[in-house]
Formats: structure tokens, sequence, C-alpha cells
């Protein structure tokens, strides 16, 4: 049973990434899911979350508008789609499934989770 993130990388200003995040060893259509992301000497910080049932999503303020949370449970995988980044992106980026749990729990209550990827790094330069 894990999450696995991808797609992080070295991203220009401007620029857009998408990252990944695929379960294995259980189906992630029954699961709540997150991207947070922690960068150095900051602590961890909430981005989006998507429902398991209706597809309701949350945004943080400051992804609001750049950043695009969506799933495809057919590939048992949830994507953040972020673009216009900024150097104020680069961080850790990481993905949590919360079992039911609703968004409300997971990103605004900050807690639910059941399983955390490892992470993948994102940094934006130039």
């Amino acid at each position: 049973v894990q999450l696995v993130e991808s797609g992080g990388g070295l991203a220009q200003p401007g620029g857009s990434l998408r990252l990944s995040c695929a379960a294995s060893g259980f189906t992630l259509a029954a699961y709540t899911v997150g991207w947070f992301r922690q960068a150095p000497g900051k602590e961890r910080e909430r981005l989006s979350c998507i429902s398991f049932n209706d597809g309701n999503t949350y945004y943080a303020d400051s992804v609001k508008g750049r950043f695009t949370i969506s799933r495809d449970n057919a590939k048992n995988t949830v994507y953040l789609q972020m673009n216009s980044l900024t150097p104020a992106d680069t961080a850790q980026y990481f993905c949590t499934a919360g079992l039911f749990t609703t968004i409300q729990a997971m990103c605004l209550w900050d807690n639910g989770m059941d399983y955390w990827g490892k992470g993948t790094l994102v940094t934006v330069s130039s």
C-alpha cells in the first residue's frame, strides 16, 4: 500500500508542471486526496483537496487560480496541475489520502489522512 508522487523537477518562473499521485495496493476512488507542500525551514502548507464522492475541491488562497486538482479513478491517480509558477512555489510536494474523509477534515482541520507519499521536489528558478 503506497502513494507515489511524480512530476516534480525544475521549472522556470511562469512555467508549469503537473504532479501525479499514484496509489498502489488500494482503490483511490474511495479516498479524499490532498496535496501539501513543505519548503525548507517552513511549516507544511495545505494546497488543495479533492473529495472522494462528489469531486468537490478546495484550494488554498496561495494557489487558487493557478493550481488545479483532478482525479482519474480509472488510473488510480490524482493530479495537480501547477501553472504560473513562482520561486515561492519551490518545495517538496506531498500527496495524502484519507478513506471517506471529507474535504473539511483534510484541508481545513488537517486530519483524516491515512496514507502519505514520500514527496516530489519542485524547484522554480531561472
